[in-house]
């Protein structure tokens, strides 16, 4: 019974497997119908075509003979900042390159006519085109924007690249310079046989510059050049672009020349100050003080640098030196004004400079002339007063004393004859001369005092005078040296490498 039953039941396996099978060929028939049924878009089917055996790291020519030619033009769009400290021009640039890949090409009128297609530039073949006097490093790379592929082979990749470039700034004429700065641009592997560089007749887009607060943007040319170098035979080209730059004064003129100018006048009117006063070096001192922190806010932002000196600094130092020359010639005056407590009279060569130096300056001299101041008139008188007292008995010191008239002092004696007669004239004589001595005493004193007195005015009025004169002369020192240095020097200065002439 057993062995019956074990044939049926194979024979059922056999048949449920049969089953089975014909009904998974159907299944499996249905899925690939669906999947024929999925249609690519143009796009796909052309990417896919391209991209079929596309190598990325080879020249997209087939004759290795020919070279890869490549349009270079720049849209700048802004200048962030011009670092005069680490001569360093900071930009922001569309770099548009444009080259012909000869393995992206195909027939519109297969794709519906399609004729640009945008392809990720990580995919295809990209120009190693760099700039020359970069200031950064090169790990960074361009911005991964989509390339732009024509139906013909044209390439169009303009990523967007914030540059860092190295540029030679010449801060002589600072704050009223300009910069003509570069950006080379080229191929750093491939010589002029493989990749070849040209600048478009676009040149430079400036359609969306942004104005930048600090800098003027005169110009932008671009020139090409082909340069052989010490390392290689073959010859190199290149794209040069030249930013002509001017930098705008308003803001160095409200902060840096006017309060200049107006430390300045603080130098002048420390001139009207009296001699005799010590505010003089002071102010002159306080005035000095703040030209050095000027020179220390403007030597921040130069670059330590022997070639250039700033026309700015270069004012400064004028100024400071007339400052520090005012506050000399104050320590001079007032040496000059007490001078006469000394009771040293002036040099005759003195007193003829200060007789010239009043004309000049319009100012009428009281005490200084060109006679000594003596005693002499002085002396005579009092010697003649001496011999009328001693010819009469104390009479005329009497009539000195009183201004009586000769008149009374005949009465007087009339009335005194019996008197006089009596009296011993040896008493009479040494009576009259020791009022006399100590008359001449009080008298010398008097006058030594007032000899002291004309020479200490005598001295204050030369001190004025020079006071004076010194005013007028560091007036025209700054007049004059504001005008050269922040008027005539930045308006005729020479123009080499600057402007419209464009080193080549």
């Amino acid at each position: 019974m057993m062995t019956s039953r074990m044939p049926l039941t194979c024979a059922m396996c056999s048949i449920l497997a049969l089953f089975i099978c014909a009904g998974s060929i159907p299944f499996v028939d249905a899925a690939d119908a669906n999947s024929s049924q999925i249609q690519l878009t143009d796009e796909q089917r052309l990417y896919k075509k391209l991209m079929n055996n596309y190598d990325r790291n080879t020249r997209p020519v087939f004759n290795a003979s020919h070279p890869v030619n490549v349009n270079i033009s720049i849209s700048l769009t802004q200048i962030f900042d011009v670092d005069e400290k680490n001569q360093v021009l900071t930009t922001n640039i569309w770099l548009d390159q444009s080259w012909m890949d000869e393995k992206l090409v195909w027939n519109p009128s297969d794709y519906n006519n399609l004729t640009v297609l945008r392809i990720p530039c990580t995919n295809i073949w990209l120009p190693d085109i760099v700039l020359y006097n970069s200031a950064e490093d090169y790990t960074g790379g361009y911005m991964e924007a989509l390339a732009m592929v024509s139906f013909d082979g044209t390439v169009f990749w303009p990523p967007i690249v914030k540059f860092r470039s190295t540029c030679e700034i010449d801060i002589t004429y600072y704050p009223f310079d300009d910069q003509l700065c570069k950006m080379k641009f080229g191929s750093w592997a491939y010589d002029g046989s493989q990749v070849d560089v040209f600048n478009t007749t676009k040149g430079v887009d400036l359609t969306n510059f942004v104005q930048n607060g600090e800098w003027e943007l005169i110009s932008v040319k671009s020139i090409r050049h082909n340069i052989q170098y010490p390392c290689c035979s073959e010859m190199f080209p290149d794209v040069t672009f030249w930013i002509h730059l001017k930098r705008r004064t308003l803001y160095y003129t409200y902060n840096v020349i006017i309060p200049c100018v107006m430390l300045s006048i603080l130098t002048m009117v420390g001139f009207w100050i009296r001699p005799e006063s010590g505010e003089k070096v002071s102010l002159g001192l306080t005035v000095l003080l703040a030209f050095s922190v000027f020179m220390l806010l403007i030597a921040e932002n130069m670059p330590a640098t022997s070639n250039f000196v700033p026309l700015i600094g270069i004012y400064l130092t004028t100024v400071m030196a007339l400052t520090s020359l005012s506050v000399i010639m104050a320590v001079l005056t007032s040496n000059i004004n007490i001078r006469g407590f000394k009771e040293v009279d002036l040099p005759r060569w003195l007193r003829a400079v200060i007789i010239i130096g009043a004309k000049i300056n319009c100012m009428k001299l009281a005490y200084v002339t060109k006679a000594d101041c003596g005693m002499h008139e002085d002396k005579e008188r009092y010697h003649q007063m001496h011999t009328t007292f001693s010819n009469d008995s104390g009479c005329a010191l009497i009539d000195y004393e009183n201004n009586s008239t000769k008149q009374k002092c005949e009465m007087t004696d009339n009335a005194r004859e019996p008197v006089r007669r009596e009296a011993d004239l040896s008493s009479d004589t040494w009576l009259a001369r020791e009022i006399l001595s100590r008359l001449q005493l009080l008298v010398d004193k008097e006058e030594e005092r007032e000899r002291a007195d004309l020479l200490c005015k005598r001295w204050m009025e030369a001190a004025e005078v020079i006071d004076r004169c010194l005013f007028w002369v560091f007036i025209f020192g700054t007049v004059f040296s504001t005008i050269i240095l922040l008027v005539v020097i930045p308006t005729v200065r020479p123009y080499e490498n600057h402007g419209n002439l464009v080193p080549s």
